[in-house]
Parts: structure tokens; sequence; C-alpha cells
């Protein structure tokens, strides 16, 4: 046994050398080489070009593919590319980087038609008096026909089409391009937004938009569907519905988010010309305290992590990016100016004599010996207004990109 083992031994590195040769390495395999690295790599990588290549020959192997048009397949690949591209400029940048995650049969959702093949819409003309909603019939290659409801008109050149599934729910995404929009008319007025957790928005001019809170509201029935799935047996047809029960409350809170915030973005780009934001890291603002360690005995003390889980939960809850986002976007639309700024101190300093005003975060009233006397939020807001206008005129480098 000693000799065969020893034989067998001598086979396997006598192969590992020979495949070394071969592969034109003839260092230590444990040896890190920076130029022998790349060289291997740049012989070894497989691109976008080269996967899409492949697919005849995968094709060919597997018959089942045949099932699925060609764009879809390709797109697929694109897909994979776009998240190694986003991963490794993420490592260059000195960002968490995230490797690509494998998505399995119940996380990959969607796909897509990049271009005009392998579908056709028979989209009805509406009524001149008509609203609302317009049956249509797609088909979808190697599919079949299915009917759709179109909630609108269909706009310009559809570029592509993506069909989506959010629980038991089947959405079609047409991507339509039509060119450049006309600008809103001129408004003459301005506004400072300070975001927070008490109201949704303070604005510069004494108005608020109030918090609707809707994770809070459907926090008691999704912590009792999630206590139901949790219950359930994994691979069971129960724990399937019971997953969908869940899937279904996040829909709905994630929905109900986006509306206010559509409705919301939208009444602030109709009123106002330059609308201007503080310039938040919210992942920075709900992170964890760090661990407090008593010096004497080393024991964990009260670091606040309950209060501060609960300040997180209710900025996650108010959207703050995804709302700042959203008026950018319409901004650019309108023709109106969205401006960022350094939050440093804007809570602080007071908006009729520029001193600073130190507030803990229980003072929600502002009172100067000026004699300025208003809402905290508000002379915040009215803070983050003046300092978006010095940007404007060039007073300070803005924080980023307007619209």
């Amino acid at each position: 046994m000693g000799v065969r083992s020893l034989q067998g031994s001598v086979q396997r590195r006598v192969a590992r050398a020979s495949r070394r040769l071969r592969d034109g390495v003839k260092r230590h395999p444990n040896y890190y080489d920076e130029e022998s690295r790349k060289q291997l790599t740049c012989e070894h990588a497989i691109g976008y070009y080269e996967q899409k290549r492949e697919l005849v020959e995968i094709k060919e192997e597997r018959p089942e593919y045949q099932d699925i048009a060609s764009h879809v397949l390709q797109d697929v690949i694109l897909r994979l590319n776009r998240a190694f591209d986003g991963f490794f400029r993420r490592v260059q940048n000195g960002e968490q980087p995230g490797y690509p995650r494998f998505q399995g049969r119940n996380r990959y959702d969607s796909f897509c038609y990049p271009d005009g093949a392998g579908w056709k819409l028979d989209a009805k003309e509406r009524e001149p008096d008509k609203k609302g909603i317009v049956r249509a019939n797609l088909r979808l290659t190697k599919i079949s026909t299915v009917k759709l409801h179109l909630h609108r008109d269909m706009i310009g050149t559809i570029k592509t089409l993506t069909i989506k599934c959010e629980g038991e729910h089947w959405y079609a995404i047409f991507t339509c391009e039509i060119g450049k929009p006309k600008p809103l008319p001129t408004s003459y007025e301005d506004v400072g937004i300070d975001l927070g957790v008490t109201h949704f928005a303070a604005l510069s001019n004494g108005e608020f938009i109030d918090h609707p809170r809707y994770f809070r509201k459907a926090e008691k029935k999704l912590t009792k569907a999630q206590q139901t799935l949790s219950r359930k047996l994994r691979g069971g047809h129960r724990r399937k519905k019971a997953a969908r029960q869940v899937a279904k409350c996040h829909r709905k809170i994630a929905n109900q988010r986006k509306d206010f915030q559509h409705k919301a973005s939208r009444q602030l780009v109709n009123q106002y010309q330059v609308i201007v934001f503080e310039d938040l890291q919210v992942k920075n603002l709900t992170k964890a305290p760090a661990p407090k360690q008593d010096e004497t005995t080393g024991q964990y003390v009260p670091n606040g992590a309950s209060a501060k889980a609960g300040l997180n939960k209710s900025i996650l809850d108010a959207g703050w990016s995804t709302f700042t986002e959203m008026v950018s976007v319409k901004a650019a639309w309108a023709g109106r100016a969205v401006v960022f700024v350094d939050p440093s101190k804007t809570s602080q300093l007071c908006p009729n004599c520029r001193t600073i005003r130190k507030k803990t975060l229980d003072e929600r009233w502002h009172s100067c010996e000026c004699g300025c006397e208003l809402d905290r939020d508000t002379a915040s807001a009215k803070v983050i207004l003046d300092l978006g206008r010095k940007q404007l005129l060039g007073g300070t480098r803005p924080t980023r990109e307007t619209a």
C-alpha cells in the first residue's frame, strides 16, 4: 500500500507539473507574481462576447434552451457582465465590493427583451373621451399571447421590454424614448427642505409634509405574518403560502411609500424653481452604535442601541434617498434646479443672525437671543435654502451634481 500511495503521489505531481508547463507557468504554484497573474487572467478570462458566441454550442447540448428566445439569453449574460463590472469598479474605488450573488430560481424574477425582436404589442387606440385601463394583447416569442392592461398610452419609441414577477402579479415594463421634454413655466419660488422623522419634510416657508409611517402602521400585521412563516416546515406548500403572504405585506408597504413619494415630489417640482436638500449619508446615519465596555470590569454597558434601532427604523421607513432621487429626476425633466448642501451644523445655525445655537435632539423649538423664534426644522430649512443659493452663485463648491 505504501508503494502504491507513493506512486499515486508521484503521478499527481507529474500531472500538475505538466499542466503548469502547458499553461506556460514554470514557478511554484504558490508563488505570487503580479505580471504572471495578469497574463494568465488575460489568457484564460472569458468576456461578454466570448460567452455570447458559446451560446450556439450550449443550445446544442441543452435542448431546453431552444424554448427561450436568443435575445433573452444574451441579456442574461449582459446582466452578469454588468454585475462584475460594478464589482470591480467598487473594488478599485475602495468601496465595499459585494461579490455578485448567484440568483436562484426563486430570486430571478424578471427577463428582458433588449430590442424589438421576440415580442409584439397589439395596442388598441384609446378613445378620446375614455380614461382608465385599456386591454391589449402582448405576443411573446416561444411563450404565448398574454392579455395586458395598459394603464396609459404608449408614447415615443419602445426600446426594451421587461417581464417581471412580484409575488402573484406579473408586469410588463416598457422603456420608451420620447425625446427632450418641454420644461415647465418658470417659477419664482425657491425652497429649502429639511428631511426628518417627526415630519417627513419641513419647508423653509413654514409648511410641513407629514410622515405617513406606512411601515410602522403595518408592522404588527407584518410581524404576525413573519411569525407564521417561521413556524412552517421548509419545503412544504404551507410555507410557500406563508412566504407569499409576507411578500404581499412588503409589496403593499413599498407601493404605498412609492405612491406618496411620487405625489410629494411632483408637487414640489411643479411649485418651486430651486429645491435645496441636505446631502445626507443615510447609510452612515443608520449605523448601529459601537459597543461600550466598562474600563474596570470589562463588561459591556448599555450604549443606546435599542433607541437607535427605533430611530433607524423610522429613517428607513421615510425613504429619504429615494425621495431626493425622485425630485432630482422630475426636476431635470421640468427644467428645475436641485442643489445638495453640506448638512454640517444646519440644525444649529440661526437663520436670522447666523450664530450657533446648540440644541439637543429633544429640543424642537429654535430660540435665539436675536429674537428669532420658530420651529427647529423650519429654521434648518431656511439655513439650507441660504446655503443652496450661495452654491448657485458660486460661493461654495457643490457636494453633488445638480439637475
